[in-house]
C-alpha cells in the first residue's frame, strides 16, 4: 500500500513538472512571439516609409510625393493587423487619421514640413494621453501591462498581480512612475520632432527624425525594464 501511494505520488510530482515546463515553453513561445510582433512593427512603421522616401527622392520624385507616398506604404500594415484581429484598433485609426489630415493641409499648403510633423502629433497627443490617465484609477501601465502578465502567467496570474493595485501603495506609486516618464518622453519626443522638421534640411529630416525615435524608445525600454526589475514589478 505504501509503495502504491509512493508511486502516486510520483506520478503526481511528474505531472506537475511536466504542466510546467509545458506552461513555460508556452510563456516562452508567447515572448518570442511580442519580439517577432515588436521587430515587424520597427520594420513596417519606420523602415519602409524611410527607404520608400529615400527610393522615390533618388527616382527624382518632389519632396513632396516622397514624403506623402512614403508615409503611405505603412497603411497596408495597419490595415493588414485590423483585419488579422478582427478588430478596430483605435490606435490604427487615429494614425490613419493623422495621415489624412496632414496630406490636406499638405496639399493646401504645399510645404513637405507639414507631412514630416504629423509623427509629432500622433506622439504628442498620445504622450499627453499617457500623462492624462495619471488622474485615473487606472494609469496606462497598468492596461498596457496586463496583457503582458497574462501572456506569461495566465489570466489567474494576471488577475493576482493586478489585485496589488489595491493593496499596496508601493505597487501604484511605481505604476504611475513608470507611465509619467513614458508620457514625457513621447511628449518631448513630439516637441524635439517638430524642431528637426522646421530647421533641418527637408532631406535630412526623416533620417535624423527615424534615428532620435530609435535612441527616444530605447532609452524607454532600458528604464522601463530595470525599473521593473528594481520594484519588483516582473513576473
Amino acid at each position: 500500500m505504501r509503495g502504491t501511494a509512493v508511486v502516486r505520488q510520483g506520478k503526481r510530482i511528474e505531472a506537475d513538472q511536466a504542466m510546467t515546463d509545458a506552461e513555460r515553453l508556452e510563456r516562452q513561445r508567447k515572448t518570442a512571439a511580442m519580439r517577432k510582433h515588436l521587430a515587424r512593427q520597427l520594420v513596417f512603421e519606420l523602415g519602409v516609409p524611410l527607404a520608400g522616401y529615400y527610393g522615390l527622392r533618388a527616382a527624382g520624385a518632389s519632396e513632396w510625393l516622397a514624403v506623402a507616398a512614403g508615409g503611405l506604404l505603412i497603411v497596408p500594415w495597419l490595415v493588414h493587423g485590423m483585419v488579422k484581429q478582427r478588430k478596430v484598433e483605435v490606435l490604427g485609426v487615429f494614425t490613419l487619421s493623422i495621415m489624412l489630415i496632414g496630406a490636406l493641409m499638405s496639399m493646401v499648403t504645399g510645404d513637405p514640413r507639414v507631412l514630416l510633423i504629423r509623427d509629432s502629433w500622433l506622439g504628442g497627443v498620445l504622450g499627453l494621453w499617457l500623462l492624462g490617465t495619471l488622474a485615473t484609477r487606472r494609469p496606462f501601465m497598468l492596461v498596457a501591462a496586463r496583457s503582458v502578465v497574462v501572456a506569461k502567467i495566465g489570466e489567474a496570474g494576471a488577475v493576482e498581480w493586478e489585485s496589488r493595485w489595491d493593496r499596496e501603495p508601493a505597487f501604484r506609486r511605481h505604476i504611475r512612475v513608470i507611465t509619467a516618464v513614458w508620457g514625457a518622453g513621447f511628449t518631448l519626443d513630439a516637441g524635439v520632432r517638430v524642431v528637426l522638421a522646421y530647421t533641418l534640411p527637408v532631406d535630412a529630416v526623416p533620417a535624423v527624425s527615424t534615428a532620435q525615435w530609435l535612441a527616444v524608445l530605447a532609452g524607454l525600454l532600458v528604464f522601463h525594464m530595470r525599473y521593473v526589475t528594481r520594484h519588483g514589478l516582473k513576473v
